[in-house]
Protein backbone atom coordinates (compact mmCIF):
# COMPACT_ATOMS: atom_id res chain seq x y z
CA UNK A 1 0.00 0.00 0.00
CA UNK A 2 1.29 3.47 -0.84
CA UNK A 3 1.69 6.14 1.81
CA UNK A 4 0.71 8.61 -0.93
CA UNK A 5 -2.79 7.10 -0.98
CA UNK A 6 -5.14 8.80 1.48
CA UNK A 7 -7.92 7.00 3.32
CA UNK A 8 -11.03 9.11 3.82
CA UNK A 9 -13.98 8.77 6.18
CA UNK A 10 -16.93 10.87 7.34
CA UNK A 11 -14.66 12.85 9.72
CA UNK A 12 -11.75 13.83 7.45
CA UNK A 13 -13.48 13.95 4.05
CA UNK A 14 -14.25 17.69 3.82
CA UNK A 15 -10.78 18.76 4.99
CA UNK A 16 -8.99 16.38 2.62
CA UNK A 17 -10.83 17.49 -0.54
CA UNK A 18 -10.91 21.22 0.30
CA UNK A 19 -7.78 22.30 -1.61
CA UNK A 20 -6.53 21.37 -5.05
CA UNK A 21 -7.54 18.35 -7.11
CA UNK A 22 -8.50 15.12 -5.35
CA UNK A 23 -9.59 11.86 -6.97
CA UNK A 24 -11.70 9.77 -4.58
CA UNK A 25 -12.35 6.08 -5.19
CA UNK A 26 -15.61 5.02 -3.50
CA UNK A 27 -15.26 1.27 -2.85
CA UNK A 28 -16.18 -1.69 -0.64
CA UNK A 29 -14.06 -4.70 0.35
CA UNK A 30 -16.68 -7.14 -0.98
CA UNK A 31 -16.77 -5.52 -4.45
CA UNK A 32 -14.83 -7.51 -7.08
CA UNK A 33 -14.30 -4.66 -9.58
CA UNK A 34 -13.21 -2.42 -6.65
CA UNK A 35 -10.52 -4.96 -5.73
CA UNK A 36 -9.42 -5.10 -9.37
CA UNK A 37 -9.09 -1.31 -9.45
CA UNK A 38 -7.12 -1.03 -6.20
CA UNK A 39 -3.61 -1.52 -7.72
CA UNK A 40 -4.51 1.09 -10.37
CA UNK A 41 -5.50 3.58 -7.65
CA UNK A 42 -2.27 2.88 -5.72
CA UNK A 43 -0.16 3.45 -8.87
CA UNK A 44 -2.07 6.63 -9.62
CA UNK A 45 -1.40 7.93 -6.08
CA UNK A 46 2.35 7.45 -6.64
CA UNK A 47 2.34 9.04 -10.10
CA UNK A 48 0.17 12.03 -9.19
CA UNK A 49 2.08 12.86 -5.98
CA UNK A 50 2.59 16.63 -5.91
CA UNK A 51 0.05 17.20 -8.72
CA UNK A 52 -3.15 15.84 -7.17
CA UNK A 53 -4.31 13.80 -4.20
CA UNK A 54 -5.64 10.28 -4.64
CA UNK A 55 -7.86 8.79 -1.96
CA UNK A 56 -10.07 5.80 -1.18
CA UNK A 57 -13.33 5.94 0.73
CA UNK A 58 -14.95 2.76 2.07
CA UNK A 59 -18.70 3.21 1.51
CA UNK A 60 -19.48 0.89 4.44
CA UNK A 61 -17.42 2.98 6.88
CA UNK A 62 -18.35 6.41 5.50
CA UNK A 63 -22.08 6.20 4.96
CA UNK A 64 -22.73 9.93 5.45
CA UNK A 65 -20.38 10.97 2.61
CA UNK A 66 -21.64 8.09 0.44
CA UNK A 67 -25.24 9.25 0.95
CA UNK A 68 -24.38 12.96 0.52
CA UNK A 69 -22.85 12.25 -2.90
CA UNK A 70 -25.58 9.74 -3.83
CA UNK A 71 -23.10 6.97 -4.64
CA UNK A 72 -25.29 3.98 -5.51
CA UNK A 73 -22.92 1.88 -7.65
CA UNK A 74 -19.30 1.00 -7.01
CA UNK A 75 -16.61 1.50 -7.91
CA UNK A 76 -17.42 5.18 -8.34
CA UNK A 77 -14.62 7.68 -8.84
CA UNK A 78 -15.30 11.35 -8.18
CA UNK A 79 -12.80 14.10 -8.95
CA UNK A 80 -13.01 17.20 -6.76
CA UNK A 81 -11.39 20.59 -7.32
CA UNK A 82 -11.22 22.81 -4.24
CA UNK A 83 -14.00 20.83 -2.56
CA UNK A 84 -16.41 20.82 -5.53
CA UNK A 85 -17.27 17.78 -7.64
CA UNK A 86 -16.06 18.28 -11.23
CA UNK A 87 -16.25 14.77 -12.69
CA UNK A 88 -17.70 11.35 -11.87
CA UNK A 89 -17.28 7.93 -13.48
CA UNK A 90 -18.82 4.62 -12.46
CA UNK A 91 -17.31 1.20 -13.03
CA UNK A 92 -13.88 -0.29 -13.52
CA UNK A 93 -11.56 2.19 -15.27
CA UNK A 94 -7.95 1.98 -16.43
CA UNK A 95 -5.18 4.22 -15.13
CA UNK A 96 -4.96 6.36 -18.28
CA UNK A 97 -8.65 7.31 -18.19
CA UNK A 98 -8.40 8.20 -14.48
CA UNK A 99 -5.24 10.22 -15.13
CA UNK A 100 -7.06 12.15 -17.87
CA UNK A 101 -9.85 13.01 -15.39
CA UNK A 102 -7.27 14.45 -12.99
CA UNK A 103 -5.50 16.40 -15.75
CA UNK A 104 -8.82 17.82 -17.00
CA UNK A 105 -9.64 19.04 -13.49
CA UNK A 106 -6.21 20.58 -12.87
Amino acid sequence: MSEKLKHLDDENFEAEIAKGVTLVDFFADWCGPCRMMEPIIVELAEEMDGKASVAKLDIEAAQKVTTDFQVTSIPTVIVFRDGKEVERVVGLKDKDSLKKLIEAAS
